[in-house]
């Protein structure tokens, strides 16, 4: 009766073969390992910096109800309101780059919610003018730069989204650039400034007034200028 026994040399390679695949098998771990450790953001839905972007988009029913309240209360809780959903802005973003917060969920929200509270401030804006000489007497002196901003940011949205599902070269150069900052900058001091003084007859003086539609004015312009930018950016990719 004959049995089989494998030769050293054999032996010797299914040990080989073994310690390969258990260092693989180990690699493969390390490396699942890894990944979780550098994102753990990610797979929390709610981070402090979501949540302070929740309460912008909660606070925008409340603009527009409080905006349509008469007297000076009105005007001081809508400009409170504006000015908190503001720093919110910033602050959200700037715990999450500190912390290591950044999540999926809160990239997404965060322009939502801006793009949200500034296009129902604009729209209210419109529908009620300021009641100063000059807008009495030219009512789309804010309607003009009002369609630009929303204008530009639906156009932006939409571009973005396309350029996200033709890869990512495209997809960088259409993140948010200095132009853009100062463009939202602007267009939150001046919607502050026209928010604060809607009723001169208040004692807000039209000098400030003034100032916050030429700040709008501003904004309108950055906001042309950056989607340009962006335009000539992505005509070189596409080129290429």
């Amino acid at each position: 009766m004959w049995v089989w026994v494998p030769s050293q040399k054999n032996r010797v390679k299914q040990m080989n073969l073994r310690d390969r695949d258990r260092d693989r098998d180990r690699e493969l771990s390390i490396s699942k390992n890894d990944h979780r450790a550098s994102t753990p953001s990610n797979s929390k839905l709610l981070t402090l910096p979501t949540i302070l972007t929740l309460g912008r988009v909660a606070a925008v029913p409340l603009l527009v109800a409080t905006f349509y309240m008469d007297g000076r209360r009105g005007t001081v809780v809508t400009t409170s309101i504006f000015t908190a959903a503001a720093v919110t802005d910033w602050l959200d973003g700037y715990i999450a780059r500190k912390m290591k917060l950044n999540s999926t969920f809160g990239a997404f929200l965060d322009p939502v919610a801006d793009k949200l509270m500034v296009s129902a401030t604009l729209v209210l804006l419109c529908t009620r003018p300021l009641k100063v000489a000059v807008l009495g007497q030219a009512p789309w002196l804010l309607i003009i730069p009002s369609i630009t901003i929303i204008g530009r940011e639906i156009t932006m949205s939409a571009l973005r989204e396309w350029a996200a599902s033709q890869g990512s070269k495209l997809l960088e150069v259409v993140a948010v650039n200095n132009l853009g900052k100062w463009k939202t900058a602007t267009q939150m001091v001046a919607l502050i400034i026209l928010l604060a003084t809607r009723d001169c007859s208040h004692g807000g003086p039209v000098i400030l007034v003034e100032s916050g539609v030429l700040l709008l004015y501003i904004a309108a312009g950055l906001a042309l200028w950056s989607f340009v930018v962006y335009m000539k950016e992505i005509w070189k990719v596409l080129q290429r």
